[in-house]
């Protein structure tokens, strides 16, 4: 039989869950990138590919959103 947790322990959990998603929308509010999510998708949808290192991923998110030159809405 499975042990239920403690108040104390599900108050713990459900604030952790809660942190994490503030994170990941405030970093997706002011254009931060989530590596962590990127290196998730690259294991699960591309196996055999070697994913970015941390500082190669923020470079290349950087020169995606801002453009290689002329930005790209005007």
């Amino acid at each position: 039989m499975r042990r239920s947790m403690s108040l104390a322990d599900r108050l713990r959990a459900q604030c952790a869950e809660a942190w994490s998603a503030a994170k990941a929308t405030a970093r997706l509010a002011i254009g931060l990138p989530d590596y962590d999510a990127y290196v998730a998708h690259m294991r699960a949808s591309h196996p055999d590919a070697t994913p970015m290192t941390r500082k190669e991923f923020a470079v290349e998110r950087m020169q995606a959103r801002y453009g290689r030159g002329r930005s790209r809405c005007c």
